[in-house]
């Protein structure tokens, strides 16, 4: 084995040299040693390729090649090489001429499900890297691309960002093929489409773009397919890559591209018409369109009864509003309407600052900063230091800054108010997004009182009715209204009510119910007419049926 010092002078020495001419292509001559030359050429050096040199049923000399970190070696020796190396059995023959050596191959020998056939010796290099076997037979001109790829990768465990008190708890992993697995079993339909293809010019990853035939609009799909086409990069590691090419509005801090985790949540949102992007290699999806609606609902929502659900999405607002404006209106009302308090609290907020040597508006943003701060580090953290530090930040160094005199304790309770408020937003990048308008709020406060913090709420509206994802209004449905799909926004109305999809989706099949099925249940409640609880199942059908007749 060639030792580092050799291995840094070669190096050395091929970097010393020009660049060699971009390899063009050339089809395969069937000189086996001539190929193998060139290929492993084109290949480079790397420690993990290997050429495994062998006889074919004992009889045609051959090679394969493969890479060792992307294929699993017992496999490609029990399924592959095995098979390969044995002379055929029973009354087989090999068949004449060596051309016919591929046919057989592929169709008695090697226990394989895909494969494909190369003359061109420029598209071996690039099967090679993507995980495929390559066989070389003396004498034939072409080569056997086998598919062979397979990684190690972590189990389906609870997704960490989106947790639920009632639901599913699977959540996606790295590999692309376990992840669209998850989407076809809880979507077993014909009309479920899944396109692949790679983006990156070096990395190549697999990106599928998946939806359901019968319902999403062609139009979406169509514009979906247009902006991943127009992505030109060398690499894409991650979903949020494909996030950052394919948004409305890069400048906008609101995000228009919803992520997820969650295998349900994709489906369901395929389900309304929606279309999905999965990458390999990454944990989440891609939901588009995205509106401001979809960033404040969990799957607790819609898995709790929809009264319960109701009330604690409206929870979940009134924390949005408190993360929001809370810090503004208090520098506002501290600053500039004292009056608009009672003289009794004033009178104890004036107690407390009484000590505090900044403005109101410095005192909260040092304590807003500091929040941030400790959040950051906190998250950054391995998790068992990083819930020490949580405690030691609020408990310790917020009673020290009191005591310090840096801050009142009003202070600290309203920050405090809104940092939970700010952790009750389930995406964590519309929290971000929050976070970062809460400062020009309060500095707006400070300047101008009251009219600081409308202006600011004013100029938040304004973008916000601007905003498009994929071409549907980012306020939808408040903004059109549309009276029809209000039915899942600030609160969500039972289940067989929904009948139909949302309108600005503009789906082939808007109907999610059959037409009776609403009608059955809204019946039932009607004809509550107090019927005796001691009446059994049985008599109580009997009793319906013949009053129905």
């Amino acid at each position: 084995m060639q030792g580092w010092k050799d291995k840094y002078a070669s190096y050395v020495h091929k970097q010393q040299q020009a660049s060699p001419p971009e390899p063009a292509g050339r089809p395969l001559t069937g000189n086996l040693q001539g190929d193998l030359q060139e290929l492993l050429a084109r290949l480079g050096g790397n420690g993990d390729l290997v050429v495994r040199n062998f006889q074919l049923f004992g009889t045609h000399q051959a090679a394969m090649i493969f890479f060792s970190s992307l294929v699993n070696m017992e496999q490609v020796r029990e399924h592959v090489l095995k098979p390969l190396m044995a002379p055929p059995a029973g009354q087989q023959e090999i068949p004449e001429p060596v051309a016919d050596l591929i046919h057989y191959i592929w169709s008695t020998a090697v226990q394989v499900t895909q494969g494909n056939t190369a003359a061109d010796i420029s598209e071996l290099p690039e099967a090679a890297v993507k995980g495929e076997l390559i066989l070389l037979i003396e004498g034939v001109p072409q080569a056997l691309r086998m598919e062979m790829r397979q990684i190690d990768m972590r189990g389906v465990e609870q997704p960490q960002t989106e947790q639920v008190i009632r639901g599913p708890r699977e959540g996606y992993v790295e590999k692309l093929e376990n992840n669209l697995s998850l989407l076809r079993y809880r979507l077993q339909s014909t009309d479920f489409r899944i396109e692949i293809s790679p983006i990156g010019t070096r990395t190549q990853s697999r990106v599928a773009l998946c939806y359901i035939e019968s319902i999403a609009d062609s139009g979406l799909v169509a514009e979906a397919l247009r902006r991943i086409s127009m992505i030109d990069t060398d690499g894409i590691l991650d979903a949020g890559y494909i996030e950052q090419f394919i948004e409305d509005q890069p400048l906008s801090p609101f995000p228009q591209v919803q992520s997820t985790e969650r295998p349900d949540k994709t489906v369901a949102a395929l389900l309304e018409g929606r279309v999905a992007l999965l990458v390999d290699g990454s944990p989440f999806a891609l939901i588009v369109p995205a509106l401001f609606n979809q960033f404040f609902q969990t799957v607790d929502d819609y898995t709790e009864r929809f009264i319960m659900g109701s009330l604690i999405r409206i929870i979940r607002l009134i924390a949005l509003t408190f993360s929001l404006f809370f810090p503004a209106l208090y520098v506002s009302v501290i600053s500039f309407n004292p009056e608009l308090m009672p003289t009794d609290f004033a009178v104890a907020i004036s107690g407390g600052r009484a000590g505090v040597p900044f403005p109101a508006v410095l005192e909260v943003l040092i304590m807003e900063v500091s929040m941030e701060v400790l959040r950051e580090a906190t998250i950054r953290l391995p998790q068992m230091i990083g819930g020490a530090l949580s405690i030691v930040g609020v408990l310790v160094i917020g009673q020290a800054a009191v005591g310090a005199g840096l801050a009142s304790p009003i202070t600290v309770v309203i920050v405090a108010l809104t940092t939970i408020g700010s952790f009750a937003t389930p995406a964590y990048n519309a929290a971000i997004a929050l976070r970062m308008l809460r400062f020009p709020l309060i500095i707006l406060a400070g300047m101008f009182g009251l009219y600081g913090v409308m202006i600011g709420t004013i100029l938040i509206l304004n973008h916000l009715l601007f905003l498009e994802s994929f071409g549907v209004p980012y306020m939808s449905p408040y903004i059109p209204g549309k009276w029809r799909d209000l039915k899942d926004t600030l609160i969500r109305v039972p289940l067989w009510w929904m009948r139909r999809r949302p309108s600005f989706l503009h789906t082939r099949d808007n109907n999610r119910l059959p037409g009776s099925v609403p009608s059955i249940y809204t019946d039932q409640i009607l004809r509550q007419e107090g019927e005796p609880s001691e009446q059994s199942p049985a008599d109580h059908n009997a009793a319906r049926s013949s009053r129905d007749q």
